[in-house]
């Protein structure tokens, strides 16, 4: 038995640290250690349920009492869900962190496999992960999608660029305006435009905002593409 539970144990944790360097590598706040750990105590608790009898004693009567298993699984999926939304955060209109989030959660479900002893689907399902966090960021780079991007222009209310030459501005830089407001400051001094961008390549965004950089009635100016 010691034998079984150090080796669902090292494979719990082999699993959730390679994850975890993926994780690591890329910079994000839940890494290495986060993983391992996670993969690690998901195990262990699925090992305690898996070994019950070990621990309840034969004096127990079996027929008296029934047990769930399952409901240890639910418990850990429930319970991973806070510290999932812990490495979830919003800044401006961009939402980061959804893909840890992401692999927490399957780390999580690794850990159960692993803990209950389904070698073949949690040995599988680690290199699936691997390979969705790897190799499916160079196909993401490549694929053609919607960037979007949130900009303020910024002017004194006397010089205040007209709305249409704003649209032209943005078209030139093969931007789609998708929403524009309008907001004053200043007391009425100043007058700025809030636009929802949509262009198709990132590589855009840099010259709109050396053009916009360089515009005499701008007083100031936002520029911060979205994404996870």
């Amino acid at each position: 038995m010691s034998e079984t539970i150090l080796l669902h144990l090292g494979m719990a944790w082999l699993a959730g640290s390679l994850i975890g360097l993926e994780r690591t590598f890329h910079g994000r706040p839940a890494g290495f250690r986060t993983h391992a750990l996670v993969c690690v105590a998901s195990a262990l608790l699925m090992i305690v349920t898996a070994y019950q009898w070990q621990w309840l004693g034969s004096e127990v009567p079996e027929a008296t009492i029934r047990t769930d298993p399952t409901r240890m699984a639910q418990g850990i999926m429930t319970g991973i869900g806070f510290l999932g939304a812990g490495v979830i955060f919003k800044e401006g209109l961009t939402v980061r962190g959804l893909t840890t989030a992401a692999s927490i959660w399957m780390t999580s479900a690794l850990g159960i496999l692993y803990g209950i002893g389904f070698a073949f689907p949690a040995v599988l399902a680690t290199v699936i992960t691997l390979l969705t966090l790897s190799l499916f960021r160079l196909v993401e780079a490549r694929m053609p999608s919607r960037v979007f991007a949130r900009c303020i222009l910024r002017f004194d209310s006397q010089q205040v660029l007209p709305e249409p030459a704003v649209y032209e501005l943005m078209r030139t830089h093969r931007f789609r305006i998708e929403s524009l407001s309008y907001r004053s400051h200043d007391d009425g001094r100043q007058f700025e435009y809030r636009l929802m961008l949509r262009t198709h390549d990132r590589k855009y965004i840099a010259p709109l905002a050396a053009d916009l950089r360089v515009n005499e009635r701008l007083l100031e100016f936002q520029l911060s593409p979205t994404g996870d």
